[in-house]
């Protein structure tokens, strides 16, 4: 999900701007504050963001005495002002969250017969609140599903029925009716717009299809730029935002899909040997689409084997798709209606019987823990997992990701891996990293497993949905309580810190338990209880290879961009990403009407 760094994607580290600034200069997220210096020496500002951990402080700028000069100041988050004199003494700190396009003035003062001096901050002019362009598209959205969802109660009556029919005089209208309404009919199974659609006579589960729209709407969104708001951006290191959240759900759910797949094709008489060279057949091409025609490279001018980006989404998509079929391919059963459900251990059947492909995955996380902590890096300390650049107080500039980083720039050579990571945003690295890089790819594989594990909860308790959503509800306590231990419930302080960088292990476990919770809540709307058809999500669910190279292939393209009158509002960069992401819902409805869908 890291692509052109376009208007939207600015990976730059907050900066000031010495050429005296004033208000109507400002940016987006950015404040004008005015230090006033009553002292009789000259003081030096210096700045660091509340995410910053262990940082370095940088320099905001000099006043001389008894004088004062602006700066820009980022208002995304809180930072602390430190003041220090000419000689490097430190006259103060103060703690202040600056709001966007606020007007402030900071003032130093020296306290009567005391060495001691005085220093706070004063709001001049209120800031501008940046968050009701946002609040009003969620009202606006929930407004239209109130809407829809009224409308959709109504023409289940008989009398709004007869009336629609009286004025239309045509039975072409009840038909579209009943088909709006979603009346129950046999469909095939759940597929991954990757493997081919299984020839049974299975009923479909739309929970599975508005499950990965969901995240694929959202990704979209993130993408298109979020309307220029912090959360929908990555997290610079540590921690998690909205961006961090929708990548591995879309790779947790691509692997219930394979398990779902799999079986039907095995039950309908296919080769394990032929589903295999189909997968290795797919997984290439879905890698090829990644590098040659969605590569962040083209935004630096003609593509160039000198510059080519090898990691990538689709990528690891293609690579976590080969590995955990493939093992499922190995383990999985084509007739789980012959199975015991007497025996002792039949209440682990979903997990004991593919304890070989349960062994490889342990295994290659232990490959992970092996390198990640034990591999010795030149210049860096060992099992470094940190940022690098101003983090760890400048010690470790260079050793951004640690061993991930090092086994990237080693096996892939620093022009073939992302040059703009988002630690750059907040702790001013230098050095290339991959967010989709090679030891990640490992925890990809898990994650893609342990909604290979939800599929395999589906077949074996299908009949029985208070089975299902318990198992899942299990699975996600279990892995929330693995996530708190790694991470000491902090973002920072951790044995294993959630970062989505990294892929690191506690982000797959913190990830995969908000999945299965996120899986219930559908499953028991859509599926169970009927509530909610999935709609609009579960059309873009139903061709999520084509939607999203689409929107990456014509991002800059009209509809999706245009030219806006004002390129530092909120407002405007919300309004067109909105626009946009609904395009790409109405074209996966079109295409789903037409009943046309990108298969690999």
């Amino acid at each position: 999900m890291n692509n052109c760094p376009g208007a939207w994607r600015e990976n730059r580290a907050n900066h000031t701007d010495f050429s005296h600034p004033k208000r109507s200069d400002l940016k987006m997220d950015e404040a004008l504050l005015r230090v006033n210096n009553e002292l009789n020496t000259p003081v030096l500002v210096s700045w660091t963001s509340e995410l910053c951990y262990k940082c370095l402080y940088q320099v905001l700028g000099e006043v001389p005495e008894r004088s004062s000069s602006p700066f820009r100041v980022s208002t995304q988050h809180e930072i602390t002002l430190q003041i220090n004199s000419t000689s490097a003494a430190e006259l103060c700190k103060v703690q202040f969250h600056f709001g966007e396009h606020g007007n402030y003035s900071l003032w130093m003062r020296g306290l009567n017969h005391t060495s001691q001096n005085n220093c706070s901050v004063v709001t001049d002019v209120g800031p501008v609140n940046s968050y009701i362009p946002i609040l009003v598209a969620f009202c606006v959205f929930v407004g239209l599903a109130f809407v829809f969802v009224i409308g959709t109660k109504l023409l289940e009556l008989g009398a709004v029925r007869r009336l629609i029919l009286r004025v239309s005089s045509s039975m072409e209208t009840e038909r579209l009716i009943n088909s709006e309404l979603g009346y129950p009919r046999i469909e095939t199974l759940v597929n991954d717009n990757i493997l081919p659609p299984s020839p049974g006579p299975n009923r479909r589960l739309r929970s599975l299809d508005t499950f990965r729209g969901f995240s694929l709407v959202i990704m979209v969104f993130v993408n298109y730029g979020g309307g220029r708001y912090w959360f929908f951006r990555h997290s610079s290191w540590n921690g998690l935002t909205v961006a961090d959240l929708v990548f591995p759900w879309f790779v947790f759910i691509m692997g219930t899909s394979i398990a779902l797949s799999v079986n039907s094709l095995l039950r309908a008489g296919s080769s394990r040997l032929s589903l295999l060279r189909k997968v290795m057949w797919r997984s290439a091409l879905l890698f090829l689409i990644g590098v040659f025609i969605i590569n962040p490279s083209y935004c630096q001018g003609p593509l160039s084997w000198d510059n080519l980006r090898i990691p990538g989404v689709l990528q690891r998509l293609a690579w976590s798709y080969l590995v955990v079929a493939s093992l499922d391919l190995m383990v999985a059963k084509g007739h789980l209606d012959i199975l015991p459900t007497d025996a002792w251990w039949a209440p682990g059947l979903d997990v004991l019987l593919y304890w070989p492909a349960w062994l490889c995955v342990l295994l290659l996380e232990a490959l992970w823990l092996f390198l990640t902590f034990l591999l010795p890096v030149p210049d860096c300390p060992t099992g470094y997992l940190g940022p690098g650049g101003i983090g760890d107080m400048g010690l470790y500039a260079n050793c951004t990701g640690g061993a991930a980083g090092f086994v990237d720039r080693w096996l892939l050579t620093e022009k073939h891996i992302y040059q703009a990571p988002s630690s750059r945003v907040v702790y001013a690295t230098n050095t290339p990293y991959d967010p989709e890089g090679v030891l990640g790819s490992i925890n990809s594989i898990l994650m893609t497993f342990l909604g290979l594990q939800a599929g395999k909860i589906i077949l074996h308790y299908r009949d029985f949905p208070r089975s299902i959503i318990s198992r899942f509800l299990i699975w996600a306590l279990f892995l929330g309580v693995i996530s708190a231990i790694l991470t000491k419930c902090s973002r920072d302080q951790g044995f294993i810190p959630v970062n989505k960088n990294l892929w690191s292990l506690s982000y797959v476990t913190t990830m995969a338990c908000f999945a299965f919770v996120l899986l219930v809540l559908v499953f028991y709307t859509v599926d169970v209880k009927k509530w909610w058809s999935g709609a609009p999500f579960y059309y873009p669910g139903m061709n999520s290879i084509l939607v999203y190279v689409g929107h990456e292939v014509f991002q800059e393209y009209f509809p999706f961009r245009w030219r806006m009158a004002n390129s530092q509002s909120h407002k405007e960069h919300l309004i067109q990403n909105l626009v946009a992401t609904a395009c790409w819902v109405f074209i996966s409805y079109i295409l789903y009407r037409k009943k046309v869908f990108w298969k690999i």
